[in-house]
């Protein structure tokens, strides 16, 4: 594995992955999905982890979550040690939020935004519950007038700002992303894009991004992991992808794809 992992020495490390290894299934059928995966993300940092699919970016993000449970390795969030096969408990899914890929299936059809913003703080006990939720519903660009619609009566981008106004009315400190603009259209992308941009500014919130798409993976982040058929097979800073400086060839390969379909803003020195 080639590797570029040098950070900022004061920094403090919020997630450490080492020699992670997941596993679908059982007997003949078992599946080794990541294998002896190893990396860390800064506090405010934004870590992005890339590659084609199957390559076990968006497992290691369900491994966080706590949602897949057949792994082994050390893994420590937020100086919680996780155990293979335990449940994180409800301050551990406070401090950790997820935004998933398909904005419409993550949120329930038959509640209104209102109730998929409000359900999750009263179960954490928060106070000032409405004033909340219109402060998040203002922070990402809906407004108050958008409370009390169902999930079918928003478009694409408008439920993926939900799903991003959900996760943010817990004041997470950390947000693992599982390709949150795939499904969208390119110029809806680019505002839901600019919206998280906005998020990490003003809050800043560690993000862990994954992504299939190494364009928005430079933009959107400081430090990149590239996997490639479950291993981790080079890190490097976001500025070496634009600059074309990759060492791996599947890196140069998923670069010179990422050229051919839109060309990466240079580095400017």
């Amino acid at each position: 594995m080639q590797s570029d992992t040098r950070v900022d020495a004061a920094g403090e490390t919020v997630i450490r992955c080492q020699g992670l290894d997941v596993f679908y299934g059982h007997g003949a059928q078992r599946h080794h999905a990541v294998k002896q995966a190893s990396f860390e993300v800064l506090r405010g940092e934004s870590f992005g982890i890339v590659g084609g699919s199957g390559s076990g970016k968006s497992t290691i993000l369900r491994v966080l979550a706590g949602l897949d449970g057949d792994w082994q390795g050390d893994v420590d969030v937020l100086g919680h040690r996780r155990a293979a096969g335990v449940a994180p408990g409800r301050a551990y899914r406070l401090k950790v939020q997820m935004i998933f890929q398909d904005p419409f299936g993550s949120l329930h059809p038959r509640h209104t935004i209102d109730r998929c913003l409000s359900e999750a703080m009263r179960f954490h006990g928060f106070d000032r519950i409405e004033q909340r939720v219109v402060s998040a519903l203002d922070r990402v660009g809906l407004g108050k007038s958008f409370r009390f619609r169902f999930p079918h009566q928003l478009s694409g981008g408008q439920r993926q700002r939900v799903a991003i106004a959900r996760a943010l009315v817990l004041e997470p400190e950390v947000l693992l992303l599982d390709e949150p603009t795939s499904a969208l259209d390119a110029s809806i992308q680019a505002e839901v894009l600019n919206l998280l941009m906005e998020v990490r500014r003003d809050l800043g919130t560690t993000f862990l991004f994954v992504s299939h798409d190494l364009g928005v993976i430079a933009h959107m982040c400081d430090r990149v992991a590239v996997m490639r058929q479950g291993v981790v097979v080079e890190t490097l800073a976001a500025a070496r992808i634009t600059a074309g400086q990759v060492a791996h060839p599947y890196t140069r390969e998923l670069l010179a794809n990422c050229y051919a379909a839109q060309p990466l803003d240079p580095v400017v020195a």
